[in-house]
């Protein structure tokens, strides 16, 4: 629990101390609390530089019911590990039933504190608050972040020790909760990676028979400046989040964990980082080792790049050794892949392309026959592998797939739809890395969401329980298990994120199904174009109610990553981004192809429409 909010009232300044390099020092300057009535919300820690760590002081003899509370809710957004010193504010009992690791809330302002007259009866050693707030998100026990909405209302009792006169907390809330700027105080985001259950992708290798599983990237948010190393090693071995657990997989034998002696971890100074687990670990033969150790080093890689190669132990003897280089053969990763083009529509309506990350702004068509011409196209999507393309027609009717090779017709559209204005007909498609594409179409008649395998044959239906409108864009993830889809209800067009689950099937087509689907953008009100950005991020363009249009980064779970904002573009009306976040966006606005690479504002390319990269 903590605070982050405005307050009037008498008391002294907070009680929280932070170290430095220059010692430890007191922050003062909160606002203070009443000693009497209503309790109002207390400023826990004023903002600080990211590398300040904040540690709190415990409780002051004497002290009233309302510095208990105050205090305890200033302890809760230090940076003590174990949160010892917000136990020392509660009574033996509670101290040890709270589990402040079993979930966050996060609220808008942060925790108000409002006195229950009902039980403020401190000559009889009893007083309750309640601590109320609007709900942002939560944080759950496995560490996964969601959003939320809502009023929050929490009771805290007191009672003070009739020997030794002091006042404590008996009663309270489990988890913690605090407002939204603590929370991006003292949480960070961390992906964890496992691998798709049944995804696998061709390997590098290149004879098409190796198969490389899919690593799929798992967010969660960790404590700070808690050894944040440590923690996200334990998470990552506690295993999957329950929103992808039924589609992704570990390497790790069940029961691993971090060998009693193994400390706090950190490279040496090579880079290196020595993990030390329990003996479960023992029985993983030497390509299960490869595979836990790509696990570790792609989680550990987005947590700091100081960590170059994992070493895993158990039993005192050495398992494996795996490094940056060499993860890249035993398992593949969205962010990892570097597209080799850039496509779109040219002027022309045909297919065209530009070298990835290359400053040109001239055009080739592509080989074969959506790049000659063949067949005036709307919008277009390219496999993973640019081996071939899908192609939108020009009224959005008629879906067409050809190969990029030269030579050769585009033959009868794949898929064509009833729909009678070009509105109510075919999305753009998408292709998942197994050279499957998806499309939905928009017929009010018969609204689908579409799978075809390798691009071709008869259109299996995807079966989307509790989806709640219609799907107006489909954009599939590189991992392969996670789908985002924009869809309109009422008018309002939201962007949902699904778990794709495959049933595969000895005498038919697979069964295919989307779950689970959640909102990542809970305050825009219309988002108008998508597109994945990185292993689990993706760029939106959209608007908040009443207001303009902008371009911004939204996690899968909802959260707002820690990237900078994109330069402001008017008019945009198609967005282009890669899982390899080194490449520019690319965006369609104002009837032409722009970019914006790193650091630099938006530059024109060329005109044209619908750009996208490989997927």
């Amino acid at each position: 629990m903590g605070a982050d909010r405005e307050r009037s009232g008498r008391r002294g300044p907070a009680r929280v101390m932070a170290y430095t390099a220059c010692g430890f020092v007191l922050l003062a300057g909160c606002a203070s609390m009443p000693d009497s009535g209503d309790l109002r919300g207390v400023e826990s820690t004023p903002r600080q530089d990211p590398q300040v760590r904040v540690f709190a002081m415990p409780p002051q003899e004497d002290d009233p019911p309302s510095d208990i509370v105050q205090g305890f809710l200033e302890a809760l957004t230090s940076d003590d590990p174990h949160y010892e010193t917000a136990r020392k504010y509660l009574t033996g009992d509670a101290a040890k039933n709270w589990r402040p690791d079993r979930s966050a809330t996060v609220l808008a302002d942060g925790p108000g504190t409002v006195s229950d007259h009902s039980g403020n009866r401190e000559e009889a050693n009893d007083y309750s608050v309640n601590l109320t707030g609007t709900k942002v998100a939560t944080v759950d026990a496995q560490q996964s972040y969601s959003p939320a909405e809502g009023l929050y209302r929490e009771a805290v009792h007191l009672t003070r020790n009739p020997k030794t006169k002091q006042w404590r907390i008996d009663v309270l809330p489990q988890g913690v909760v605090m407002g939204k700027s603590d929370f991006q105080r003292n949480y960070m985001p961390v992906n964890r990676y496992y691998f798709a259950s049944n995804t696998v992708v061709p390997a590098n290798a290149g004879n098409g028979t190796a198969r490389e599983p899919s690593a799929v990237a798992d967010p969660v948010y960790v404590r700070r400046r808690v050894d944040p190393l440590t923690q996200v090693v334990r998470s990552l071995l506690s295993g999957p989040t329950s929103l992808l657990d039924p589609v992704v997989r570990s390497s790790f034998p069940s029961g691993t964990a971090l060998a009693d002696d193994a400390g706090a971890l950190t490279p040496d100074d090579r880079n290196r980082l020595t993990v030390r687990l329990n003996d479960k670990a023992a029985s993983a033969g030497d390509d299960a080792c490869d595979e836990m150790a790509a696990q570790l080093l792609f989680t550990l890689q987005n947590l700091t790049p100081a960590v170059e190669e994992v070493e895993l132990r158990a039993g005192g003897e050495q398992m494996c050794s795996l490094s940056e280089d060499r993860a890249e053969t035993v398992a593949t990763r969205g962010s990892a892949q570097r597209p080799d083009y850039l496509y779109f529509v040219d002027d022309r309506d045909r297919l065209v392309r530009i070298a990835a990350g290359s400053n040109g702004t001239r055009a080739e068509p592509v080989p074969g026959p959506l790049g000659e011409g063949q067949q005036a196209l709307r919008s277009v999507a390219v496999s993973r592998d640019e081996h071939s393309a899908a192609g939108i027609s020009l009224d959005s009717k008629a879906l067409y797939v050809g190969s990029l090779v030269s030579g050769g017709s585009l033959g009868d559209p794949v898929l064509t739809s009833g729909g009678k204005a070009e509105t109510d007909r075919l999305t753009p498609p998408s292709w998942d890395a197994r050279g499957d594409l998806w499309i939905a179409d928009r017929d009010p008649a018969d609204p689908r969401l579409l799978l075809l395998q390798a691009g071709a044959g008869e259109p299996v239906e995807v079966r989307t329980p509790g989806l709640d409108g219609r799907v107006q864009a489909v954009r599939v993830a590189a991992d392969g298990v996670r789908i985002a889809l924009v869809v309109e209800k009422d008018g309002k067009r939201s962007l949902l994120i699904g778990r794709i689950e495959r049933e595969e099937r000895a005498d038919g087509p697979p069964a295919v199904t989307v779950l689970e689907l959640r909102s990542a953008t809970p305050e825009l009100e219309e988002v108008t174009a998508m597109s994945w950005a990185g292993d689990a991020r993706l760029v939106v363009v959209g608007r908040e109610r009443g207001g303009v249009q902008q371009i911004g980064y939204v996690q899968v779970d909802g959260s707002a990553p820690e990237a900078s904002v994109p330069a402001a573009l008017t008019g945009v009306k198609e967005i282009a981004a890669t899982e390899d976040e080194r490449l520019p966006l690319v965006a369609y606005s104002e009837d032409l192809i722009v970019r914006l690479p790193a650091g630099l504002q938006w530059q024109k390319v060329t005109e044209g429409t619908a750009p996208v990269y490989p997927g």
